[in-house]
């Protein structure tokens, strides 16, 4: 009968103890799934915002110009008429630009070239960061939603990762496949421990990786050694 007993209380505490666990894994993935969900909101939000306040008021400058031209004065006409193309080009600049931050450049193609179409306004919007990327010429297809995934957690990352303030941080990116599996390596070196130690603590991390491998069935493991932060994407 003790025996019993006993078996029961270990079946119920292995009972409990993998209930526990449940509730705390689902807990993390809700968080991470509100947090990636909030932040994919928080980019549609600012896309919206500048095109009421950009391309909006853009295309209504250039209608009102084309409707304000005169029609007796050939001269003033074509000064008109190259200010309105000049316009017109900047528009369609802009609507580029946007159509790319929506849906990513050569993301059906190769996901290395939208890597790096990815990371060159960063490179020229933060000259005193040093960018050493590692990228395959050649890469398999793959669903361009996942690719669309994996793209979003790099930039995430840079996100969560770079100061506000002019600091010379260096990050490493590669691309790499083994077998079946992929992998996405970023390094970032910071200037100090106190840095490192300030964005390393960050909950966003974690909250990234948990999104990730929830969206992509995949893999994701941070850690910390010196001065740098690595994080490995597997899926």
């Amino acid at each position: 009968m003790n025996y019993q007993l006993a078996i029961q209380i270990i079946v119920l505490i292995v009972y409990i103890i993998t209930l526990t666990l449940f509730v705390i894994t689902y807990h993390k993935t809700q968080q991470a799934l509100q947090w990636w969900s909030g932040r994919q909101s928080l980019k549609l939000f600012l896309e919206a915002e500048k095109i009421r306040d950009e391309l909006l008021q853009e295309s209504f400058t250039i209608r009102r110009s084309l409707e304000l031209l005169p029609e007796n004065n050939l001269e003033l006409s074509i000064n008109k008429t190259q200010e309105c193309l000049r316009k017109i080009d900047n528009f369609h600049q802009s609507l580029a630009h946007l159509s790319d931050r929506l849906f990513p450049a050569y993301l059906q193609d190769s996901l290395p070239l939208a890597i790096q179409y990815l990371l060159e306004p960063w490179v020229t919007s933060y000259p005193h960061i040093y960018f050493h990327v590692d990228l395959p010429t050649s890469w398999r297809h793959e669903p361009a939603e996942r690719s669309l995934i994996v793209l979003r957690t790099l930039e995430e990352l840079l996100r969560i990762s770079l100061p506000e303030v002019l600091t010379q941080i260096s990050i490493y990116v590669r691309l790499e496949q083994q077998a079946d599996i992929s992998k996405l390596m970023v390094q970032i070196t910071y200037p100090d421990i106190s840095t490192l130690i300030f964005y390393k603590n960050l909950p966003d991390f974690q909250f990234l990786c948990e999104a990730f491998k929830f969206l992509t069935s995949g893999k994701c493991f941070c850690h910390s050694k010196n001065l740098s932060v690595t994080c490995y994407f597997y899926w």
